[in-house]
């Protein structure tokens, strides 16, 4: 039997409930293979202060959400890049 058909049989057998904890175990192991993903994964966190401006700009944005003001993704595409 391939390794192949090993491994699908396997992952027949576990239970639906330990899906999430395969598919993150299956994930790790592959970024060791995936630069982009490795260095993603091995970023330093932000650590810079937000200013004032960004963070007026983040409220601004959550009251434009709030009040129906936010546009739909096709309306933003048709806006950038102009109709299709």
């Amino acid at each position: 039997m391939t390794t192949m058909k090993i491994l699908h049989e396997l992952l027949d057998r576990i239970p639906e409930s330990d899906w999430e904890e395969v598919r993150q175990v299956l994930e790790k192991h592959l970024s060791k293979h995936d630069p982009v993903l490795r260095a993603f994964l091995n970023a330093p966190e932000d650590d810079e202060p937000e200013s004032e401006e960004e963070r007026a700009a983040v409220e601004e944005a959550y009251e434009e959400l709030k009040s129906g003001k936010d546009l739909p993704h096709e309306e933003v595409k048709k806006r950038l890049l102009g109709p299709s």
